[in-house]
C-alpha cells in the first residue's frame, strides 16, 4: 500500500504529492496525519489518498514512520475544500490544510491530557463480598464504595475526600479488585453546568420562517436569506433547525461575528442541548481548542458555535450552518490565505448537501443584491417578539449644540434622559466605536498631530496610563510635556473615546456602576464573559464599548441606548462606510427595549441630513437598501464592479514603490494583449496605500476597479500569478478587501 502526502511545509517548493509505503500492518486511512522521512529530517504530513500501486522506483520510496493520531484529523469533504481554497488563492495546499486544524496540533505543541485515575474491576456479588470481607478496614471500605459506580475517579480527589488514599488504593490493586489508569481529561472552556432550559412558545413569524426552513434542513439543500428586526427571535429559529438537525442525525455549524457573542450564544444552546455543544474561537487556549476539536471530531458533540474559523469545524453529515450578523466584514479573513467565511459556508453546504441561513437584521448590501437576484430564499420577520415596539429613536443634532453653548459630550437629550434611566433604576449602553480618552493629540502652536513612529496615524491617547498608544501596531510612549516638533508647552488631546465617555458618566453619577468593554478592558481570557456577565447581574446600570457592544446582545433592563458620535465610521475613506454606519447604528439601536419596558434611542451627529443616518433612524432597512445600491450602480461600486489591488509592503519605500510600478507595467503589457478583457477594467492606477507605513513596512499599491463580469476572473488570476514571481517585498492579492487603508 502507498499513500500520498501533502507534507506540512508552506513553500512553492514542495507544493506538490509525495508517495509513501506504508509500513505493513500500520493502519492508514485517507485525512490522517503522518510523520514522513523528508530529506535528513522528519516531517509532518497529510495523507491525501491511498493506492496499490506506486509510478516509482521502490528504491526511491521511503516508509511512513508513524500516524499522529489514531483516527484520520482531516474529513474527505474538507479536504477537498482546502484544495478549492488553494486553487482560488493560488497558496500552497499545505497552507489550506492548515485552516482545517488547531494551530497548536502542528509540531505537537498540544497533547491530550491525562490524569491518574481508580477503576474498580469488580461489580455484583464480587464487590459485595469485597465490601463484606472489610468491615475493619474502613478505608478500603470507603474506597470501594466511592469506586462502586464503575466509573474512573481521579486519585487527586479521593485524596481529598480520603486520608492517605494512595495507601489503600495500592491496596485494592494488590488485591485485584481495582487498577490505577491514565484517564483523558478534558479542559472545558465552559465556566458552570447550566440548568436545562425549557423551550419559549413560538411567535407566528417564527412558526412561519420555520415552515420553511426545517423542509430544507430535512432534504439537506436551500439557502436563505433571513431578514429579521433586532428582537424578532432569531436565536430561537436557529435553535429550532440545530435540533430538526440531530433528530436527522446531522450536525450544524452557527457563526457568530464577535467572540464576544459567542458566550451568549453557547450559554443558549447548551442550555437546550447539553454537551452535544461546543465552541471554537481564539479566545480558548490552546487546551481547550484543541479538545473541543477532538470532541467535534470524534462525533461527542454535534453543534458548534464560534466565530469565523469556526467554518472549518470537522462536523459529520453537515445538515446547517447558519451565519449570524452575516453582513459584519469580521467574517472575511485577512490573513494569508484570505478566505470570507460567508462564501466557505456556501461551498461547505453545497459539498455536504447542507442547508444554510445567513441571518441579520442589516444584510449586506452583497447578499441582499443576490436575495434579488434569486440565489437565496428571502425569510422576514419584521416584527419583535411579542408584538414588542422598536424602539423611539431621536436625532442630536451637535452643530446646534454648540450654537447653544453646549461644549460636552453629550446632548440635552441623551443627558435629559440618562437622568431619567438612573432615576428609574434601569440600565443603559453608551456606544461610541473609539476607545481611549482622545483620538489624537496635537500642538496648538504648530498644529503638529502626535504621529506613531512606525505607523502613518496618529496616537490616541489613554488617561488610564497617561500614555499614547497606536492602535495598529500596539506601540505605546508617555504623553509628552511639550510638542516634540516645536518645542510648545501648548499640546491638548482631541477628540473622544470610551475611556473619556466613561470618565464623564462617572463624574455626572459618581454612585452608579460602569462598566468599559473595549479591547483594552477585553483583552484578557474570559474577560468578554465576566463583563457581559457583570452588566447581566446589575452590578453596573451603565454600559460603555465600542462596535463589540453593538450586536447581538440581550439584555431585558436596558431601556437606553445612546450613539455618542455616530460619524465616526461614516467619515472612513471607504466606500461602504454609509452601509457600515447604518448597519452599526440599527443595531445598537435595537439592544434597547427588548423586554416589557419600551427603549429609547440617541443618535448624537453632526450629520442628521445624511440618509444612512436618517435611514438608521427609521430603523427602515428598505428605504437605505434602495438608497445605496442606486448609489453603487451611479458610481460603480460592488456588486457592480470589483475593487482589487496588489498591495506591496517593504522595509524599503522605494522597493515598494518600483515594485508596484513594474506590476503596473505588466498588468497594462497583460491587457494590452487581452483588448477583450480591457474593457472590464474602469480603471487601474499606482500609487501609496492609504496607509503608507504600517507597523513599520512602507505599503503601496497597484488599484484596479473591475466590472462585475465572468472575463474580469481572467485579470485576477493573472494578478494572483503576478504575487508569486519572486519579487524583492511581500505582494499580496487583495480583492474587495474587508479594509481598503
Amino acid at each position: 500500500m502507498y499513500a500520498q502526502v501533502i507534507v506540512d511545509i508552506a513553500s512553492e517548493s514542495v507544493d506538490r504529492v509525495f508517495t509513501y509505503r506504508v509500513p505493513e500492518g500500520m493502519n492508514i486511512v485517507r485525512g490522517m496525519r503522518v510523520s514522513v522521512p523528508f530529506g535528513p529530517r522528519s516531517a509532518e504530513g497529510y495523507v491525501l489518498g491511498l493506492s496499490d500501486t506506486a509510478q516509482l522506483d521502490e528504491s526511491r520510496i521511503k516508509a511512513i514512520r508513524q500516524p499522529l493520531e489514531d483516527y484520520p484529523a482531516l474529513l474527505p469533504p474538507l479536504i477537498d475544500l482546502a484544495q478549492e481554497i488553494a486553487r482560488d488563492t493560488h497558496c500552497p495546499l499545505a497552507e489550506a490544510l492548515r485552516l482545517m486544524l488547531p494551530a497548536q496540533m502542528r509540531g505537537g505543541r498540544v497533547k491530550i491530557k491525562t490524569e491518574t485515575a481508580a477503576r474498580l474491576l469488580i461489580a455484583g456479588d464480587d464487590l459485595q463480598a469485597a465490601l463484606t470481607g472489610c468491615k475493619n478496614a474502613r478505608k478500603r471500605r470507603l474506597l470501594l464504595e466511592m469506586l462502586s459506580d464503575g466509573q474512573p475517579h481521579a486519585v487527586a480527589e479521593l485524596k481529598q475526600l480520603v486520608k492517605d488514599a494512595r495507601t489503600g488504593l495500592n491496596d485494592l490493586c494488590q488485591r485485584g479488585y481495582a487498577e490505577l489508569i491514565e484517564h483523558e481529561i478534558l479542559r472545558s472552556p465552559y465556566p458552570d453546568t447550566l440548568t436545562p432550559t425549557p423551550d419559549p412558545a413560538l411567535t407566528d413569524e417564527q412558526q412561519e420562517v420555520l415552515s420553511e426552513l426545517l423542509p430544507a434542513v430535512d432534504c439537506g439543500k436551500g439557502a436563505f436569506l433571513l431578514h429579521g428586526v433586532t428582537g424578532s427571535g432569531k436565536s430561537e429559529v436557529f435553535i429550532r433547525a440545530v435540533r430538526r438537525c440531530l433528530q436527522r442525525g446531522r450536525g450544524a455549524i452557527v457563526l457568530v461575528p464577535e467572540i464576544v457573542l459567542t458566550p451568549q450564544m453557547v450559554t443558549w444552546f447548551r442550555a437546550r442541548f447539553g454537551d452535544v455543544a461546543a465552541v471554537l474561537h481564539s479566545r480558548l487556549s490552546a487546551g481547550e481548542r484543541f479538545d473541543e476539536w477532538r470532541r467535534i471530531r470524534l462525533g461527542r458533540a454535534r453543534v458548534v458555535i464560534g466565530a469565523r474559523s469556526a467554518v472549518f469545524a470537522p462536523v459529520e453529515r453537515l445538515g446547517l450552518i447558519v451565519v449570524d450578523e452575516e453582513h459584519e466584514q469580521s467574517y472575511q479573513s485577512e490573513h494569508f490565505p484570505q478566505y470570507d467565511a460567508r462564501e466557505i459556508a456556501i461551498s461547505r453546504c453545497k459539498r455536504e448537501g447542507a442547508a444554510l441561513v445567513l441571518a441579520s437584521a442589516t444584510p449586506s448590501i452583497l447578499t441582499f443584491a443576490r436575495m434579488e437576484r434569486g440565489d437565496y430564499t428571502l425569510l422576514e420577520m419584521p416584527h419583535r417578539v411579542h408584538n414588542r415596539p422598536l424602539p423611539e429613536v431621536t436625532l442630536a443634532d451637535m452643530r446646534k449644540e454648540l450654537r447653544l453653548g453646549n461644549k460636552g459630550i453629550f446632548s440635552q437629550a441623551l443627558m435629559q434622559r440618562m437622568d431619567d434611566c438612573i432615576r428609574a433604576g434601569r440600565q443603559m449602553m453608551l456606544f461610541i466605536n473609539r476607545r481611549g480618552y482622545a483620538q489624537f493629540v496635537n500642538c496648538r502652536a504648530c498644529g503638529e498631530a502626535i504621529r506613531c513612529s512606525q505607523c502613518d496615524v496618529t496616537m490616541t491617547y489613554h488617561e488610564t496610563d497617561h500614555r499614547l498608544h497606536c492602535h495598529w501596531c500596539g506601540a505605546s510612549i508617555p504623553m509628552p510635556d511639550k510638542c516634540p516638533s516645536c518645542g510648545s508647552l501648548y499640546i491638548r488631546a482631541c477628540g473622544i473615546g470610551t475611556q473619556r465617555v466613561e470618565m464623564e458618566v462617572k463624574k455626572r453619577y459618581p454612585s452608579v456602576g460602569v462598566i468599559r468593554m473595549d479591547v483594552d478592558t477585553t483583552a484578557t481570557k474570559d474577560a468578554h464573559a465576566q463583563l457581559l456577565s457583570r452588566f447581566r447581574a446589575r452590578e453596573a446600570q451603565v454600559l460603555i464599548g465600542t462596535q463589540m457592544i453593538a450586536k447581538g446582545l440581550d439584555f431585558p433592563e436596558v431601556t437606553l441606548v445612546g450613539a455618542v458620535l455616530a460619524d465616526t465610521s461614516l467619515n472612513m475613506p471607504d466606500y461602504r462606510a454609509p452601509e457600515r454606519t447604518f448597519q452599526l447604528l440599527t443595531q445598537v439601536a435595537g439592544r434597547a427595549g427588548r423586554a416589557d419596558l419600551p427603549g429609547q434611542v440617541v443618535i448624537q451627529t453632526y450629520m442628521p441630513e445624511h440618509y444612512a443616518i436618517r435611514a438608521a433612524a427609521a430603523q427602515d432597512y428598505r428605504a437605505f437598501y434602495r438608497m445605496e445600491f442606486d448609489r453603487r450602480k451611479r458610481d460603480l461600486y460592488p456588486p457592480f464592479t470589483m475593487m482589487a489591488r496588489l498591495l506591496c509592503t517593504a522595509e524599503n519605500a522605494e522597493i515598494a514603490q518600483a515594485v508596484s510600478c513594474e506590476l503596473l507595467d505588466k498588468l497594462n503589457d497583460f491587457l494590452q494583449k487581452n483588448p477583450v478583457l480591457r474593457r472590464r477594467i474602469l480603471f487601474m492606477r499606482q500609487d501609496d496605500a492609504p496607509l503608507k507605513y504600517l507597523r513599520g513596512r512602507h505599503r503601496a499599491q497597484v488599484l484596479i476597479k473591475l466590472l462585475e463580469h465572468p472575463d474580469s476572473r481572467a485579470a485576477l488570476e493573472y494578478m494572483q500569478e503576478l504575487t508569486q514571481q519572486g519579487w524583492p517585498c511581500d505582494v499580496l492579492l487583495e480583492i474587495n478587501p474587508a479594509s481598503m487603508a
